[in-house]
């Protein structure tokens, strides 16, 4: 069925003005700056006319007159040129005020006749009172401006050309204030547009941020509380199975690794508070991450009973603390998964740095390796999030990740780190990849 009621019509383009955007500020500004030119183009027009006018103005009274119509011309343009910024808002405000203008626009035309060069510096007016008033300031105003070329050619009439010179002064005036408006309106228009762009990405930023922010607690939890409570539940679960026929020291030392992967838990989940809410003020700090490596190195290898050979320059390698805080959150997943997944007995780690450009690490082992085929996102599915954690630290640093074959005949994790390209946290590539 199809609806009674009639479609709105469009506004053609000479009924109305655009509305000021609301930040209106900026489109001030911009305004105020095109009536300034306004005004230096009047003062260049009767600078430049004031000596042809005189040159074709008899001697006497009248060249006294066109004189003084041109002094008073530059002493004006100059005046409103310098002193725009208190005058301009005067203007906006007081539509009367134009008056003024006419009246030198009459004076300029009666002393210099419509014919004369001069009498083209009054083509401003309407120009100026369209960027000021719209539509309708400027067509009251051109209206009056064409009043008064006409009572000027009744003066000047007799003078040869002097019909001509007013017909092409009034249709000047008449193309001027609708070029005026024209402008006023496309800038009132981009303003409002550019104002709803700015809206819009504040909008898509805040948006990018709480995704990144989420992706962020997401690795975090999956690389720390998850790992540790996922322990704590098959500590308690052997503990429950053997209750019935263990021995004591049995039971006393599976309950010494509850409470241990416990006491972990809260200690990760207070460290991960804590980098929450000073996350700001450990940009700042450096980390040595060959040293980092090796402490975590030595810990895994304890913990896990593996053997864990480490390759690192002799040097510090001193690295911002998101980054360094990045990399090794990506060398204990990797040592984490070559623990539960593997079955490996060996694992190797080399970090090398290509002068002050780039750092390239790897961990390999000798166990089972990746299934072919292997992709974050197809893990992700099944509820594995360490791998596309991993590739997304990687994308935060503006490095890659690579998985493969290792030397020693198991998976390896290549990571490569452009260190000159490093930036800190980027909502943005982060939320992307979130």
């Amino acid at each position: 069925m199809m609806s009674s009621r009639a479609p709105r019509p469009t506004p053609g383009y000479l009924e109305d003005d655009a509305p000021p955007p609301a930040s209106v500020r900026l489109q001030l500004g911009a305004l105020q700056a095109l009536c300034r030119q306004t005004v230096a183009v009047r003062l260049a027009l009767v600078l430049i006319g004031a000596p042809f006018a005189l040159a074709n103005t008899a001697d006497g009274a009248p060249r006294y007159a066109v004189l003084a119509a041109a002094v008073l011309g530059v002493m004006t343009s100059y005046a409103l040129l310098r002193d725009w910024d208190r005058v301009g808002p005067r203007l906006l405000a007081h539509p009367s005020l134009m008056a003024l203008d006419l009246l030198f626009v009459a004076t300029l035309l009666l002393t210099a006749s419509p014919a004369s060069p001069l009498a083209y510096a009054t083509v401003c007016t309407p120009l100026l009172s369209g960027l000021l008033y719209g539509w309708r300031g400027a067509g009251a105003i051109t209206g009056l401006q064409l009043v008064v070329i006409v009572t000027v050619f009744r003066a000047w009439e007799q003078r040869p050309g002097a019909g001509v010179s007013t017909l092409l002064i009034a249709g000047f005036c008449v193309a001027a204030g609708i070029i005026g408006v024209t402008l006023r309106n496309l800038l009132f228009r981009f303003g409002t547009a550019g104002q709803a762009l700015s809206e819009a990405n504040a909008r898509l930023a805040a948006a990018e941020a709480v995704e990144s922010e989420r992706a962020f607690l997401a690795r975090e939890m999956h690389d720390s509380v998850a790992k540790t409570l996922h322990g704590l539940a098959l500590a308690a679960e052997a503990l429950a199975l053997s209750a019935d026929h263990a021995d004591p020291e049995t039971l006393k030392r599976q309950a010494n690794q509850v409470a241990g992967a416990a006491r972990r838990a809260a200690a990760e989940s207070r460290d991960l508070l804590s980098d929450l809410r000073r996350r700001t003020d450990f940009r700042a700090a450096r980390v040595d991450v060959s040293a980092e490596l090796a402490v975590r190195g030595r810990e895994f290898a304890g913990r896990a009973g593996l053997e864990v050979e480490l390759a690192k320059p002799e040097a510090p390698l001193l690295l911002p603390y998101a980054t360094a805080h990045h990399v090794l959150a990506v060398v204990s997943e990797a040592l984490e998964n070559t623990h539960r997944h593997a079955r490996a007995t060996r694992v190797r780690i080399t970090l090398d740095t290509t002068g002050d450009t780039a750092l390239d690490l790897r961990i390999g082992d000798d166990g089972v390796g990746l299934p072919p085929g292997t992709a974050p996102g197809d893990l992700a599915k099944t509820g594995h999030f360490g791998l596309l954690g991993m590739a997304e630290r990687a994308v935060t640093l503006g490095g890659r990740l690579r998985r493969g074959r290792s030397p020693l005949g198991g998976a390896e994790i290549h990571l490569h780190v452009p260190l000159a390209e490093t930036a800190p946290y980027t909502p943005q590539e982060e939320a992307a990849h979130a």
